[in-house]
């Protein structure tokens, strides 16, 4: 095998790793979707607020735990037409859009698009205006009856 080969090889390996790295050390917090009705439900959450973690997002999970997902936040408000993508990711996901207030302004589930190349990756935008998103498993908000309006406390205060 010929030097550059060799070289090649270890810095695509290297890139590998640095992407699992980056998903494996995020901070978590404890969350809670309070429901229109005052009852809530409590989540914990990994946090994606710096740019190359909120790319990352779930790229290459095989599975997400139950009540367990990803908070993606931004700092500032990002327009209706900006979303999310599915590339590389292996499980299908809901995601909620949220204001900064965490209240829900839009729900969509997004499928997995592990086996295509970027272009062909469908976007999903959010269709509202945004500061946050979270990331759950697919079907979650439905079988959890959190709508739009709802909303997504965090860290969770007392008895969620």
């Amino acid at each position: 095998m010929s030097r550059w080969a060799l070289v090649a090889g270890l810095l695509l390996s290297g890139c590998s790793v640095a992407d699992t790295q980056v998903n494996d050390v995020l901070p978590t917090t404890e969350a809670c979707f309070v429901r229109d009705d005052g009852n809530g439900l409590r989540v914990t959450l990994e946090v994606a607020s710096e740019p190359e973690q909120r790319r990352l997002g779930l790229m290459g999970r095989t599975e997400l735990a139950d009540h367990a997902g990803m908070l993606f936040s931004y700092g500032r408000e990002r327009g209706a037409n900006t979303g999310f993508w599915m590339y590389r990711t292996l499980i299908p996901l809901d995601i909620a859009f949220m204001r900064d207030d965490g209240t829900i302004v839009s729900i969509n589930q997004m499928a997995p698009c592990a086996d295509k190349p970027s272009r062909e990756c469908p976007s999903y935008p959010a269709g509202a205006r945004y500061t946050h998103a979270v990331e759950m498993n697919q079907g979650f908000f439905g079988e959890n009856d959190i709508t739009l309006g709802d909303r997504l406390v965090w860290p969770a205060r007392g008895e969620c």
